[in-house]
């Protein structure tokens, strides 16, 4: 039996039983497939969020004046009371996939849950528009809503960042800049499996073939997001000499995910630095788990967790 064969085995007998059906699913972002995997991607969420039940829940379009580029699309989830308490957040999907159906699910669940309203950013996709496009983009949104949080019937002393992935990468750095007075400021920062490092980990050289993003995912997609072009300190949340002062966080992450390490990692410096953080490592669990399978009792745990943690934080509860 060759290595990676026997690899192969051993995620998939790791994975909890709902996962193993995915143990050889694979994300493909080499640059000539990657238009293919970005329509196959769009159709599956689309499809998924036309079908969604959002019964509870207001959800509207609106446009953003972009400041480095055109209008970023926004969409809206708003659930609560007025003002509402408000949270930005940035999808996932590599920093080269994704649009605002990508994560569809998981705003509809924060507004429910916590009972706020939820901007969901559409930012610019790299190879197209390198970094740091997307993070321009989320912090004109978030520039945007505290400085139109009358009309927009929230409080803006009560904003919050949140991301998956890639949009996790986007938030931890929104919050760095609040954090430095560089943006506006904000209370709370959930990061879901975020990408937050580019250097060596031990799960990046352990899970070089897991389903839902594996080590040579993580390598195509730094060197999408960079242009090939050396490592930006500003472009990686992790390179960040200090973290003191930082919004509370939540970060959770998957066991059998190349970038659980740097979340774990991230997690404990922001403990050292004196930043209340809460941490999950879900186990069994591959990347994108909550996405791949909503309905699951471990994906429903997660929005449980989530969503608790944002009422604490933006309602005091």
């Amino acid at each position: 039996m060759s290595v990676d064969a026997a690899s192969s085995i051993d995620i998939a007998n790791r994975l909890g039983p709902a996962l193993r059906h995915l143990a050889n699913a694979r994300t493909d972002l080499a640059p000539d497939l990657l238009g293919e995997v970005r329509a196959s991607l769009n159709q599956r969420r689309r499809e998924a969020a036309q079908a969604l039940d959002v019964t509870g829940v207001d959800i509207v379009a609106a446009l953003v004046p972009g400041e480095h580029s055109s209008a970023i699309p926004v969409r809206i989830y708003r659930s609560g009371r007025s003002p509402a308490r408000a949270v930005i957040y940035c999808h996932s999907g590599a920093f080269v996939l994704g649009n605002l159906d990508t994560d569809h699910r998981q705003c509809v669940e924060y507004a429910r849950r916590a009972r706020c309203t939820v901007i969901s950013v559409d930012y610019r996709l790299a190879p197209e528009h390198p970094y740091p496009a997307a993070l321009d983009d989320a912090s004109t949104v978030l520039r945007w809503v505290a400085a139109n949080a009358a009309a927009l019937h929230i409080d803006p002393a009560r904003l919050a960042v949140a991301g998956s992935s890639a949009g996790a990468a986007l938030a931890a750095r929104l919050a760095q800049d609040a954090a430095a007075g560089a943006a506006p400021p904000i209370v709370f920062q959930m990061l879901h499996e975020p990408v937050l490092d580019d250097r060596p980990m031990p799960s990046k050289d352990e899970f070089v073939a897991t389903p839902g993003f594996d080590a040579v995912a993580v390598r195509h997609m730094w060197h999408h997001y960079l242009a090939g072009e050396s490592v930006l300190a500003d472009a990686v949340p992790a390179r960040a000499d200090d973290l003191t002062g930082l919004p509370a966080a939540l970060i959770t992450c998957s066991e059998l995910d190349p970038l659980r390490d740097e979340a774990v990692d991230y997690a404990l410096r922001l403990m050292w630095a004196g930043v209340a953080t809460e941490l999950h490592v879900y186990p069994g669990t591959c990347h994108g788990f909550d996405s791949l399978l909503p309905e699951w009792e471990i994906s429903q745990q997660l929005f449980a967790l989530q969503g608790a943690a944002l009422r604490r934080a933006l309602h005091g509860e």
